[in-house]
């Protein structure tokens, strides 16, 4: 297989095993309710390596849109690979040969190591989708085929982005379309075909015609979805508010001299006869020419959620993240994205939980400030708990909240020495509350125990509880953090789990077995995998 090389590679060809791991410390006026779901500020290098602990071979989609390396250095979001943030760590990193990169040796240099760390929290038949342009599609393939292997890919969909062309200045042909290339972990990844078997259809109404089933035909009315030509009346009845119809009115109209719609609790519905119905298979096409466009979707991030038109220039549509989440995981899978930008990814989790009762969870990393508090985490608070917009005639419409939460998360303190072993400068709590988060995906709670905020350990070693399992602490500096018979009898007498962290353990199987406790080593199942 053919390799690429570039000024730099050598120096970044394993740094993902230098950079070091870090404390997430959940910042609580930015968060929403107690939820696993995620959004983090920091670097995205150094945040992907900081949930390895938590989230190694866990990932079963991840979705990135990473800067297209166009030169854009104008565009809110960082295209520009000569921002200062990239010009530090690759003077850090690549050293002096870093002066001699070219804009796409930089690119190249940015991506490597996190496409490295993006591939060790993938699950093995998780699958990652990245978007791309012309500017570094090729350069990309080349890339993932060296870091996911030349047999994993799966597809490069071509997505088209805008309806009509567009003038850009100096180009001479303006493109329509991007790139989604699709590549697994292993040969067990798999993208779903669309199956909808006949037989495992329901019939329970019958008429004259033969027996039939009932379907809504109606789907949402706003940002990309919003087509005023499908608010017509059937049967003398409009969509609901926030609604519109999902078939044409000259069908309407056809179906309805058939008699083919009722009223059902108020709200219109089609008949769908056993005989009509079909088998239906549909491979995944790889054109996605009817999943949102930037356009439409820029209208609803910036006029609809924000009030601000001129905000984000290129939201990617939940239409699109959608059907690449709907088609690569389950409805209790992890969706990654490492760069969040607007926060479409997590929109498009929390619409299709909303959807189908579902129970993803998503982990978003933004690195510029502003944009992750500001838009990403604000976009995402909205979504979950409602919002209203003005619409063409100056009324207010009000969006119903799709529910949810997530924790605001910045990247803290680093944990472990270049040898592996807990830093000197790691307090009881700082431990304490690694081990809480990568055992229940959650944060200490704001009532910390009076002793745990300080580095005493508290009396008893008890850090938390969560689903009736009780977490413990058996740590300080310099000393022998033992789990035997004096520290055991300190733990709560509750007859429920216990999961018990020290540096050994001289208990033998039936006495933890009869106390309920899970023994697990400092710092090696610290560490988490």
């Amino acid at each position: 297989m053919p390799i690429l090389d570039w000024i730099g590679k050598k120096q970044v060809i394993n740094h993902d095993k230098e950079v070091p791991f870090r404390l997430l410390k959940r910042v609580h006026s930015l968060s929403v309710g107690e939820s696993e779901n995620l959004i983090i500020k920091g670097d995205n290098l150094e945040a992907l390596k900081a949930l390895l602990p938590y989230y190694y071979n866990k990932v079963k989609c991840i979705y990135i849109d990473p800067p297209y390396n166009t030169g854009n250095e104008n565009w809110i979001y960082n295209d520009k690979v000569n921002s200062p943030e990239m010009k530090k760590w690759l003077g850090r990193v690549v050293g002096s040969e870093g002066e001699d990169l070219s804009r796409h040796d930089k690119w190249l240099c940015m991506m490597y190591p996190r496409l490295k760390l993006l591939r060790e929290l993938l699950a093995n038949n998780g699958i990652i989708f990245v978007s791309i342009d012309d500017n570094e599609v090729h350069h990309l393939r080349m890339l993932m085929d060296e870091v996911f292997g030349e047999g994993n890919l799966i597809a490069t969909f071509i997505w088209k982005k805008k309806s009509t062309s567009t003038n850009v200045t100096g180009v001479q042909v303006s493109s329509l379309t991007d790139y989604v290339l699709c590549y697994g972990r292993t040969g067990e990844s798999k993208i779903k075909q669309r199956i909808r078997l006949k037989e495992t259809r329901e019939y329970p109404y019958e008429d004259k015609e033969g027996r039939y089933r009932l379907t809504i035909i109606e789907k949402k009315h706003a940002g990309s979805y919003e087509r005023k030509s499908m608010l017509f009346p059937i049967i003398g009845v409009k969509p609901r508010e926030g609604k519109r119809w999902q078939i044409g009115e000259d069908t309407a109209k056809e179906l309805e001299k058939k008699k083919r719609f009722i009223i059902d609790n108020g709200i219109v519905k089609l008949k769908i006869y056993d005989f009509e119905d079909k088998d239906t298979f549909s491979a995944q096409p790889n054109l996605l020419d009817q999943h949102g466009t930037t356009d439409s979707t820029a209208k609803m991030v910036n006029e609809m959620i924000f009030g601000q038109p001129e905000l984000f220039d290129n939201p990617k549509p939940i239409e699109l993240i959608s059907h690449l989440i709907t088609i690569s995981s389950d409805k209790d899978s992890i969706i990654l994205d490492s760069f969040a930008g607007s926060g479409t990814t997590a929109h498009a989790v929390l619409e299709l939980n909303k959807e189908d009762g579902g129970n993803r969870k998503f982990i978003l990393v933004e690195m510029e400030n502003d944009i992750a508090k500001k838009v990403t985490a604000e976009r995402v608070k909205r979504v979950v708990k409602g919002y209203t917009y003005k619409n063409s005639k100056g009324e207010d419409v009000k969006v119903e909240g799709l529910g949810g939460g997530f924790q605001f998360m910045n990247l803290d303190t680093e944990l472990f020495d270049a040898h592996g072993l807990i830093n000197d400068d790691i307090t009881y709590t700082d431990l304490a509350r690694y081990i809480f988060f990568s055992e229940t995906k959650l944060d200490l709670p704001l009532s910390i125990p009076p002793l745990l905020r300080g580095d005493k350990g508290g009396v008893n070693y008890f850090i938390g509880e969560r689903n009736g399992t009780e977490y413990y602490l058996i740590y300080k500096e310099g000393k022998e953090n033992i789990l035997n018979e004096k520290t055991a009898s300190k733990l709560k007498k509750a007859d429920k789990e216990k999961i018990v962290y020290a540096d050994n353990c001289t208990l033998d199987s039936d006495t933890l077995a009869e106390m309920k406790i899970t023994f697990k080593q400092i710092p090696y199942e610290v560490r988490g995998f």
